[in-house]
């Protein structure tokens, strides 16, 4: 293979599970291409409701919670015909709805849904599938309280999963018991944000019978989801998501809510056993390593709602114990895959393939295909082996003394301070070139081609303060004009009239759902990684240690991940702050923080956009004097 050298690329910066058998297909069902056929009739489908008995009292009201479990499913299934489930189960059904258009459940005259949100009913229960939406404990028609993503949440979903397996009761409307006889047991959980949240969490009980979620802009740590190593985002969050889902009068749950408010440590930031119970990657109640679903994960790099890292660290943690997995990577802001311009039906028919291949056993080859598909433009989607770009280099950058950003390290001795005040992103990086007391800039030259960031940058700084802590933040950020994905407004999206239409409909159910086009601006600049942190939690998120005054102590943290492409000509800025006000309700401390220069940088995951030309190697050469060369191999393609 052709080799690449190392200091080239720096120069350029600076200028588990086994595949399921083959099934049978059930009498029925009918299988072509790969794919599940619509022959069962939409219109003609059983529509019913259970209550599902968890294994929490949640209200404290001397009796387990119940979970309403609404079902549609092929008239045709039953004993004889058993079909497996997706399931979505959601605390929106009725308050903010569902989708891009907000729906919420509609329920006939014998209380039963005749409108189920969003396109899964119409799509898969003609194929053979049941599709149960469920409403999370303390929310629509559920017993119990809300409880953020803790232990009440997560063992009401696991429940309807125990259901459909013969290993929890269930009730009808007339009280008497309901068995799941129609059903295989076998389930997928599908869903956007805390929807998508909640197939996490039960999956990472390890519960028996699911086998496959598709999380999207999902929480995989409630913390992560709120805190960032010791910053808090927003102040009594939990108690406020807690109030706003639940639609009971509000002294019902005031008690949960009054306990999560004493138990969340907003007062230091820390990780506590609050957020261990909520935490799906390594915590007290479900992590990753009791997962034997399945997962087919969507996360966009701009949600700073769910923000990324939420998602890339369940990713790795899927990846480090082999649990078989796909990926979309999008630029959006918080938006759902199914309304990702000019994918919509590459999303379902994709969807369709991996539910067949999990639920049914259909070979249909999906496994076998790229694991990864991003987004790195606007109108641009590339597929790769995996993610981040497994030929990803990690290059360091280093802050000088004269305000430039490069792969020498300054001088010995080079200092730099800043104030910690609360300000915004916007103030941060406005007038780059200029000094300002309350931030500091550096940036390279112009790069002499593309460059794609893929993965996650990592701040490394050693500092002094003269408190004993500081809130810390890090911009990466790219100058130069561009059009890129307008993620800000509409969270990147546009709304049109013009539907299309994915399943079977009914005068009361129709298939069909607007279009959306992308949004996108020209600017001068994108602020392209961003990451803070606590400097008393360095070292633990748990056990904070302040800094002694005037020692100076190493600061290492991570950005959120990104997938990005930094243009020719454009410029690369790193930008140091204090408190930023865009994204955490903190106060600044005031604290003056030295940066030692010498011993400070960010490391970039960086891609080539294609391989290096004499020409680009001489214009490198002129502009910078590099590290030592390394050796290593040449990217399979340009940006993979």
């Amino acid at each position: 293979m052709p080799k690449l050298r190392a200091a080239f690329i720096a120069l350029a910066v600076v200028a588990t599970g086994a595949t399921p058998a083959m099934a049978a297909a059930p009498p029925g069902v009918k299988i072509e291409q790969g794919r599940t056929q619509p022959v069962f009739s939409y219109a003609d489908a059983v529509r019913e409701h259970v209550y599902v008995e968890s294994s929490v009292d949640s209200d404290a009201d001397g009796s387990l919670d119940r979970v309403r479990v609404d079902i549609i499913r092929p008239k045709e299934s039953g004993p004889g015909f058993k079909v497996p489930v997706i399931i979505d189960e959601s605390p929106y059904y009725d308050n903010s709805g569902r989708g891009n258009e907000a729906e919420r459940k509609v329920y006939d005259a014998a209380g039963n849904v005749e409108r189920f949100p969003l396109y899964y009913d119409n799509f898969f229960v003609p194929r053979g599938y049941g599709v149960l939406h469920v409403d999370m404990v303390g929310t629509t028609k559920s017993d119990g309280c809300p409880d953020t993503g803790g232990r009440a949440d997560v063992l009401g979903g696991k429940a309807v999963i125990d259901w459909l397996n013969g290993r929890a009761r269930a009730f009808g409307p007339d009280g008497n018991r309901v068995a799941a006889t129609w059903t295989t047991g076998k389930a997928a959980m599908i869903g956007k944000s805390y929807d998508g949240s909640l197939a996490n969490g039960v999956a990472a009980t390890g519960v028996d019978g699911l086998k496959t979620i598709v999380p999207i802009s999902a929480i995989s740590s409630w913390y992560q989801y709120q805190r960032s190593n010791g910053v808090v985002y927003n102040y009594d969050y939990s108690s406020w998501l807690a109030n706003y889902v639940d639609t009971d009068p509000e002294p019902k749950c005031a008690a949960v809510r009054a306990r999560q408010d004493a138990e969340d440590g907003d007062d230091t930031g820390d990780y506590n056993a609050f957020w261990a119970e909520r935490d799906y990657v390594a915590g007290s109640l479900a992590r990753v390593s009791k997962v034997k679903a399945a997962v087919f994960a969507v996360h966009t790099v701009n949600d700073l709602n769910v923000k990324p890292d939420t998602w890339s660290r369940w990713w790795q943690a899927l990846a480090d114990r082999g649990v078989p997995r796909k990926v979309w990577v999008g630029q959006y802001q918080h938006v759902d895959p199914f309304d990702f311009e000019g994918r919509r039906d590459l999303w379902v028919d994709t969807l369709h393939r991996w539910f067949d291949h999990w639920l049914y056993g259909v070979q249909n080859g999906i496994m076998r295909e790229p694991r990864a598909d991003v987004q790195i433009g606007p109108d641009r989607w590339i597929t790769q082996r995996d993610w981040p770009a497994p030929h990803a280099l990690k290059v360091p950058m280093r802050p000088a003394a004269d305000g430039s950003l490069g792969l020498v390290p300054a001088g010995r001795g080079s200092t730099a301070t800043f104030t910690d005040v609360r300000q915004s992103e916007t103030a941060m990086v406005a007038d780059v070139g200029v000094p300002k007391p309350g931030r500091l800039a550096y940036t390279t030259g112009p790069l002499p081609l593309d460059l794609r960031l893929s993965g996650t940058p990592a701040v490394d700084l050693r500092v002094a303060l003269d408190k004993p802590t500081s809130n810390l933040t890090a911009l990466l950020v790219d100058f130069g004009d561009d059009t890129r994905v307008d993620w800000r407004r509409g969270q990147g999206i546009t709304t049109l009239t013009e539907e299309s239409c994915h399943g079977e409909s009914t005068a009361a159910d129709d298939a069909c759902y607007r279009k959306v086009v992308t949004n996108v601006a020209t600017r001068p600049m994108e602020i392209v990684a961003r990451g803070w942190i606590d400097v008393q939690n360095r070292d633990s998120l748990s056990t904070p240690e302040p800094l002694p005054a005037g020692t100076y102590g190493r600061v290492k943290w991570d950005t959120l991940p990104q997938d990005y492409v930094f243009k020719k000509g454009h410029r690369m800025a790193l930008v140091l702050a204090g408190t930023d006000s865009t994204y955490s309700g903190e106060a600044a401390t005031g604290a003056n923080v030295t940066v030692d220069l010498a011993k400070s940088k960010i490391v970039i995951p960086l891609v080539l956009s294609a391989p290096l030309t004499a020409n680009d190697m001489a214009t490198s050469r002129s502009m910078w004097v590099g590290p030592p060369e390394i050796e290593l191999p040449e990217p399979e393609n340009a940006f993979y």
